[in-house]
């Protein structure tokens, strides 16, 4: 594996990390840092890559503002919250509100849109509220890949929508949210790399992420499959298209980062220590992941790793404190088997297949 990189796409010291590593107890010390919380599971899209798309979760519903609230008021020291799950944030009326909540408590606050509803008065509620990223789940470097995998025909509406929107930063002299471009990596659209790190560049992006795809590994569905991932399989062809879209990217001045690639063709990247890459990960003690009805998972890879919440349910936020659900006897169990060689079987599936 390569260095281990934060959910920011921040490289973090591998010494550091692997130092919190061993520190794990089915008990957390300390109270998470992080929350993911599901403003919305209402999507416009139907991306071929996303279980929402093929199954209901949880019932359609938006976070209630006293839900919302009520999480973050339990949580005095956190630093970092993300505002999506598998809907689409920007379909939320006080999501701005929400933003500036959370930015007036120093906290870095971003979320995944896929840009459909971005406009100048949605984006200026953005840039008032404190947002710190803007990441743009494209998914494709043209209409008709664009409507294969997401579901809809929206391509150029998203392009003129983020190009509109980043005119607007430049016209302003507004560094914040940091604009960023993600592709999920697929065999089927590996190819279209260096044309993505373009089009991102047509539109005055300046970040460009290649994210690995997370898949079941029984009951696939659409394209999340395994044959379609990269993850420890890439061809020398599917290095080329890489290695082609890191250059681009470094001659029109983008940063480019593939966390859906393995260093060299052939390459693993599971834990050169043995055969199991959960090991790593240090999710259920850092961060919780809340849905917009209130149940709390172990992270936001979850939902794509394992069908069915009440597999990897750990709490209800609606019933519960966050401290008695933090180290309740369903997180210390599944803790507990983190830590062994028997994980929780979406832990298992995941593996080192986590997004930035």
């Amino acid at each position: 594996m390569a260095s281990p990189a934060s959910t920011s796409g921040r490289m973090i010291d591998p010494r550091r990390y692997h130092e919190s590593v061993r520190e794990r107890d089915i008990v957390a010390s300390r109270p998470p840092v992080c929350l993911y919380l599901e403003v919305t599971n209402r999507c416009n899209l139907l991306c071929t890559t996303c279980p929402r798309t093929y199954e209901e979760l949880e019932p359609p519903a938006d976070m209630s503002w006293e839900l919302f609230t009520s999480i973050v008021d339990q949580v005095p020291d956190l630093t970092r919250a993300v505002l999506h799950g598998v809907g689409e944030p920007m379909l939320v009326r006080s999501l701005p509100r929400m933003v500036r909540y959370l930015a007036e408590r120093g906290v870095y606050t971003l979320f995944n849109t896929n840009g459909t509803v971005l406009s100048e008065r949605s984006g200026r509620a953005l840039i008032e509220s404190g947002l710190v990223e803007l990441r743009v789940s494209l998914d494709a470097s043209n209409a008709e890949s664009f409507r294969e995998i997401r579901g809809r025909n929206y391509f150029n509406r998203i392009l003129r929508n983020v190009r509109a929107f980043r005119d607007l930063q430049e016209r302003e002299g507004h560094a914040k949210p940091r604009v960023s471009a993600w592709l999920t990596g697929l065999k089927e659209t590996v190819q279209e790399l260096p044309a993505f790190v373009r089009v991102a560049a047509e539109i005055g992006v300046k970040e460009v992420y290649l994210q690995r795809l997370v898949y079941f590994d029984r009951d696939t569905i659409g394209k999340a499959r395994p044959d379609q991932s990269l993850f420890e399989q890439m061809t020398n062809e599917e290095a080329g298209h890489l290695k082609e879209a890191e250059d681009l990217a470094r001659s029109l001045g983008i940063a480019f980062s593939a966390s859906g690639a393995a260093s060299e063709p052939g390459m693993s990247l599971k834990n050169s220590e043995g055969s199991s890459p959960w090991s790593l990960c240090r999710r259920p003690w850092t961060l919780m992941y809340v849905t917009a009805n209130g149940r709390a998972l172990p992270c936001c890879i979850a939902p794509f790793s394992q069908h069915g919440y009440e597999h990897y349910t750990l709490g209800d936020a609606t019933q519960q404190t966050l401290r008695e659900i933090w180290n309740g006897p369903a997180y210390r169990e599944f803790r507990q088997a983190l830590l062994s060689d028997h994980p929780p079987t979406a832990c298992a599936n995941c593996g080192l297949r986590w997004s930035l």
